[in-house]
């Protein structure tokens, strides 16, 4: 596989989405900007400019007409896709961690984190007629997160409920209609730093600075399949087409040397979502990975590292002939 380098940011990157048809790729970054590639050639499309500082996680909408960043400069923006506008800037008591839109995009949420004196809340908005007024309007529902922190989100169950990962490696999912938690579980031991759903969206996995990747059911929570590394994993993403997980992480930047690459922590490990064995590796980053996605179509993948690329990965026909045995 040969893949396409996208360089367009200064510093790591934090997120990497695909819009719903795939054919366009948003990836954030540390130093404070969002851009958005077409995923057929890496040729970037636009640049969203406007945050003060890191953002740390985004989201495009069903539709591809708006977007959504949560960032430390303590805001969440909502932009015009088209034109790569702010519609609102909705200002947060602390740094912005994570943000997603609903199924039907007709909502949103956001989450805060526990600093400055702040506790952690999921906040709900409507976003159907968004405009400036947005940014003073009341949201439709505040979660105070008593315990950890939520440092991943995800909407279940089409717009009823929210699955939140937490800083101490709990799994969450709370009911919209009532704001209350129906259920929590604590099968991961440290931080959970991504979330991402099947395609049918019965099913999610996480990835965790625990050594480890686990395969969830989005209603009960129960653990169905765990993925073992011997390195923290900070992004996890499930085949649409085929019975693969894709695993991406490394050590902590500060603890990055010159010899972790030869020793291959810095690869993309692929494993069977049932048999739960590794069965292939890509090279390719020099420092960790942050963020992964396959692509809608299952023909390719994306990764975002901490070395400021992006690189678009295209299958080749070997891998759809591969047989587990």
């Amino acid at each position: 596989m040969k893949p396409i380098i996208l360089q367009g940011h200064e510093r790591s990157i934090t997120h990497i989405k695909y819009n719903r048809e795939g054919d366009l790729l948003f990836s954030s970054s540390k130093d404070s900007k969002a851009n958005v590639w077409f995923s057929l050639n890496g040729e970037r499309l636009g640049t969203f400019n406007g945050h003060q500082g890191a953002i740390w996680c985004l989201d495009v909408d069903w539709t591809s007409t708006k977007f959504l960043t949560a960032s430390g400069d303590m805001t969440v923006k909502l932009w015009d896709l088209e034109y790569g506008t702010t519609i609102a800037t909705i200002k947060c008591k602390s740094p912005g961690r994570t943000c997603g839109f609903s199924y039907s995009g007709n909502q949103a949420a956001y989450s805060n984190d526990s600093s400055m004196g702040q506790t952690c809340e999921v906040t709900i908005i409507d976003v159907r007629n968004a405009d400036s007024n947005l940014s003073t309007a009341d949201p439709i529902l505040r979660i105070p997160i008593s315990s950890s922190k939520v440092t991943s989100m995800l909407w279940a169950n089409l717009d009823n409920n929210i699955i939140t990962g937490h800083e101490n490696g709990m799994v969450s999912i709370f009911d919209l209609r009532t704001g209350k938690e129906l259920n929590s579980v604590k099968d991961h031991t440290s931080t959970i730093n991504d979330m991402q759903l099947s395609k049918d969206g019965t099913m999610f996995v996480t990835a965790s600075k625990d050594t480890s990747a686990k395969l969830f059911d989005s209603e009960s929570l129960v653990c169905l399949k765990t993925y073992k590394t011997e390195k923290p994993v900070n992004s996890a993403s499930i085949s649409p087409i085929l019975d693969h997980v894709v695993l991406g992480g490394g050590q902590d930047a500060m603890e990055v040397t010159t010899t972790s690459t030869q020793a291959g922590k810095f690869d993309s490990r692929f494993y069977h979502l049932i048999y739960e064995e590794e069965f292939a590796r890509v090279k390719g980053h020099f420092g960790p990975i942050n963020s992964l996605s396959f692509h809608p179509d299952g023909h390719s993948y994306a990764t975002g590292g901490e070395d400021g690329f992006v690189r678009l990965q295209v299958f080749d026909q070997s891998y759809f002939d591969y047989m587990f045995d």
